[in-house]
């Protein structure tokens, strides 16, 4: 495959409405048992050309690592979304960028207890890191304040559904639910539904997921080439090796928020990146 490969600088701009304070339901468990089970990687179809974009660098992101995360009720608007193009051309599911160059993507299952989350961030921000968060509609309702400081710190912020079920043996209404109504809760909070979309509890979609998501706005899946095992929680050096003796230029990995060894082991990571001359940007910057 043939990827364009070409850096975007992307840019945040202020606006968007906030939405509504208040947590509504229970915070998911920290877990996220069944994401590391393998699949068939070889079939790649070509998807549909690109929609709606994803997140970017806010001005502010610099500062990020040494403010606290902001209240439940943050008096600002959070920053509406403006998102590069994507190149033509990407499979309908993506698990790799070009391995051409010298960027990788760290990707986050989102779903964890906020301290954790932004002690994690601020790690990534200290080392000029940029990482993806996919995250969980439920955890969305029980900690929006996290879905701006997310974009805050220069991050990018997508969809792996509402509840965190078994997407890929859904009923097509069920996972249909699941897909958008957490593009809902990523549009009230942050102006847009997020560039990607990643199953949940499974490391690829199924053909009818991948309609779905299409029909709910993301042309593309996002799957992963690098996986951590970090959710099994095997300690911070057994996540360090699994990652650091895995990845390769345009590989996306796969880590999750809510496990204290994933925090642990990331400044080690982002060193071992550093040392090899990659640099961890976010997905929408490796693959344009």
């Amino acid at each position: 495959m043939t990827f364009l490969h070409r850096r975007t600088v992307l840019r945040a701009a202020a606006g968007g409405a906030l939405a509504g304070a208040a947590a509504v339901g229970c915070g998911p468990s920290d877990g996220e048992t069944g994401d590391g089970a393998a699949a068939n990687p070889s079939v790649r179809a070509t998807g549909p050309p690109p929609g709606p974009s994803k997140a970017a660098k806010s001005p502010k992101a610099g500062k990020a690592s040494r403010s606290p995360a902001p209240s439940s009720s943050p008096s600002k608007p959070p920053p509406s979304l403006s998102l590069a193009p994507l190149p033509p051309g990407l499979p309908a599911q993506i698990e790799h960028g070009p391995r051409t160059g010298k960027d990788v993507a760290l990707t986050f299952h989102g779903q964890g207890e906020p301290k954790s989350v932004t002690e994690l961030l601020g790690e990534a921000e200290r080392a000029g890191a940029r990482v993806t968060v996919l995250a969980v509609g439920t955890w969305l309702d029980a900690q929006p304040q996290l879905a701006r400081r997310i974009l805050d710190g220069g991050h990018e912020l997508g969809n792996h559904t509402m509840r965190h079920l078994d997407i890929c043996a859904m009923p097509a209404a069920e996972a249909s639910a699941e897909i958008t109504e957490c593009a809902e809760r990523l549009r009230r909070l942050t102006g847009g539904i997020g560039r990607w979309f990643r199953p949940s509890r499974a490391r690829r979609a199924t053909d009818q997921v991948a309609r779905l998501a299409r029909q709910a706005g993301y042309p593309h899946v996002l799957s992963y080439d690098v996986d951590s095992l970090d959710f099994t929680d095997p300690g911070p050096e057994a996540v360090r090796r699994a990652v650091l003796g895995a990845v390769r230029p345009g590989s996306v990995v796969s880590l999750h928020f809510g496990h204290a060894g994933t925090v642990a082991a990331l400044p080690a990571i982002l060193d071992g990146l550093h040392r090899r001359g990659l640099r961890a940007v976010t997905t929408t910057e490796l693959l344009t």
